[in-house]
């Protein structure tokens, strides 16, 4: 293979950059936009700016004296402008340059901020259904300038030419596109009128469109955004506000809350989710910009806490992505973040004063969620923590309600301690909330802070056990040798025996370990099995003195009273470990391999001797 002759360059000789067109559109496609639908959008926006830049040349123009005109008829997909336009100059330096932007002539950054697109790069978007983009263009700051032509294909080259007047009477641009076979998706005068509806519906300056069929071409944008509507009465706002989140989102809010941060011009609304959602569960908001819609998934806008609102913003000073698909991360977008939070919690707080009822809905939804922001903000906690629901020894109650029972109450580090010992601390009269659920432990060790008369405590075995009554010395001496077997038959588990009295007299026993505990007896036991290498010496180090799990009978069932009588040691040990598999799955914690084991083999035993003795 002989490889063609280069003739040799200068040493250090500077060289241009080769650009495969169709290598770029194929990356745009694939990796910078979502969809190629964003070529409307691209349009869109270059004719949007188009027309803020003819209106700070014309500034007295009425608002609506320049417009944005779309044709599709299946055959050709048009927009047209009445904006700035552009030179044969123009044209040269801006459409014929990957990269560069007209709006960044002017390197004001007052002036770029009027202007939605800044990277130069958006009318490539249109090869991703058409093979050619043809413009023409008439400038409004050069009147006497010829219109001109440009037609740009995707193997990369282009042609431009002056037109006579006639072309292109008035100032303002032109695009035409033929879409290719394969585009028709995103090119049909249907799709390309709900495309320009689904971006456009929030633009300020009008926005037309025609399907080629000769009737009047129907508006895009009819009306301005609803919160910036006038209402007879705040009523008649929030029922129109509350409509639109239900069109735009698909559920009827549980409130809608305004959003105006005139800083950062900034306008819109919150709709409150009418049903919870799993914490941490992040929604993405409809962020505008400068009424071209940005984002349907902008989830960086708000703080994670707020997963019980979705959003509809508009907004003047963020700043878009290349892909003008999201919002680029900057001390503006945190400052949002931060107001929008504020604007969040004031809804909250004034909620919390005014309406009750409306405070019981929205509690009951979203109680997660305003637990996950009370753990953080001290003011909504000494607001709302009384009003918050948990789980408690009395049922489902607020912890104010839960206070007026409980002087003190005791809290659960996890779900499985809570209903291990939920039935037997209800009846003993003890006060348990659990603290298992995300946050809820955190915030009952509050508690104090809002109620100094309450006391709160962590949960422990020596606490519950201190409160279940001794037997008496005549008792506890018939059931000692049932109870050592007891103590022998369960020693692999690490659970002592004792015997005592509690109610309900119909729980058997009760069985008492934490998850510290079960994970300290792993490791001391994985540490013995491991021992003399690296792994068994930083377990050892590691170990502690493990605490054992207790099963403790309850001399009040009859069964038990039953079992401690019994003399053969087979079925002392068989009784033993049915009572210690029952008390295990009344815990509802998951079981290790060797209880299911035991708790099948001992059922079987028991059943075998109970067909034995019937024999």
């Amino acid at each position: 293979m002989t490889l063609p002759h280069t003739p040799a360059s200068p040493a250090g000789a500077d060289r241009t950059f080769q650009v495969d067109l169709r290598g770029l559109v194929d990356l745009l496609s694939h990796h910078l936009y979502s969809s190629p639908r964003v070529y409307l959008r691209e349009l869109l926006q270059n004719a949007v700016d188009a027309l803020t830049a003819r209106h700070g040349l014309e500034p007295g123009a009425a608002a609506d004296a320049f417009g944005i005109r779309l044709y599709a008829d299946g055959a050709v997909v048009r927009v047209e402008d009445d904006g700035v336009g552009l030179t044969e100059a123009d044209v040269h330096t801006f459409l014929a340059t990957i990269g560069r932007s007209s709006k960044r002539a002017e390197q004001v950054a007052e002036q770029r901020a009027d202007f939605i697109g800044q990277f130069g790069i958006g009318l490539l978007s249109c090869f991703l259904v058409a093979d050619e983009i043809h413009v023409v263009s008439r400038s409004a700051r050069t009147p006497d300038a010829p219109a001109v032509e440009w037609r740009g294909r995707g193997d990369g080259s282009y042609t431009v030419r002056a037109l006579p007047a006639s072309a292109r009477p008035r100032p303002g641009t032109t695009v035409t596109l033929t879409p290719r076979a394969d585009a028709g998706e995103w090119t049909r005068p249907v799709q390309v009128q709900e495309l320009a509806r689904h971006f456009g519906s929030l633009l300020r300056h009008p926005v037309t469109f025609d399907d080629g069929s000769g009737g009047p071409a129907a508006p895009v944008n009819p009306e301005p955004a609803p919160w910036a509507r006038s209402y007879p009465t705040p009523g008649a706002r929030s029922r129109a506000l509350a409509a639109y989140g239900e069109e735009i989102f698909g559920f009827t809010p549980l409130d809608t809350i305004d959003l105006d941060l005139p800083a950062v011009g900034l306008k819109g609304i919150a709709c409150v989710l009418p049903e919870a959602v799993p914490a941490g569960r992040r929604h993405g908001h409809r962020v505008h910009v400068k009424g071209m819609l940005l984002s349907e998934q902008a989830e960086e806008i708000l703080p994670e806490w707020a997963f019980f609102v979705r959003c509809v913003l508009d907004a003047e000073s963020l700043r878009p992505t290349a892909s003008r698909e999201s919002l680029y991360e900057d001390d503006t977008l945190a400052a949002v973040r931060d107001a929008l939070a504020e604007r969040l919690r004031a809804w909250i707080a004034r909620t919390a004063a005014s309406d009750p009822d409306l405070l019981g809905r929205f509690l009951q939804t979203h109680h997660l969620a305003v637990k996950s922001l009370a753990v953080h903000d001290d003011e909504i906690l000494r607001m709302l923590l009384p009003w918050l629901p948990f789980e408690t020894t009395d049922g489902h109650a607020t912890l104010d309600e839960f206070a007026r029972t409980h002087r003190t109450v005791l809290v659960t580090s996890s779900v499985e301690e809570f209903r291990q010992v939920a039935a037997i601390a209800g009846a003993a009269g003890l006060g348990v909330v659990n603290g298992g659920y995300t946050y809820d432990r955190e915030l009952v060790h509050r508690l104090p802070e809002i109620r100094p008369e309450v006391a709160v405590a962590d949960l422990d075995p020596g606490t519950l056990t201190a409160h279940l009554d001794p037997v008496d010395r005549e008792t506890e001496l018939a059931a000692a040798a049932y109870l050592a077997q007891a103590r022998d038959a369960l020693a692999v588990f690490d659970c002592d025996v004792a015997l005592r009295t509690f109610q309900p007299a119909s729980a058997p026993a009760l069985l008492l370990d934490s998850r510290e505990a079960r994970h300290e007896r792993t490791r001391s036991q994985l540490a013995r099995e491991q021992q003399g290498g690296v792994w068994g010496d930083i377990l050892g180090h590691l170990r502690q003195e493990a605490p054992r799990a207790q099963l403790i009978l309850n001399q009040l069932n009859p069964l038990v009273r039953t079992a401690v009588t019994i003399d053969e040691p087979e079925l002392a040990r068989t009784s033993a470990e049915a009572l210690y598999g029952q008390a295990a799955m009344l815990s509802r914690r998951p079981l290790r391999p060797a209880e299911s084991s035991l708790i099948n083999r001992s059922f079987l035993d028991l059943l075998a001797h109970a067909l034995r003795k019937d024999s």
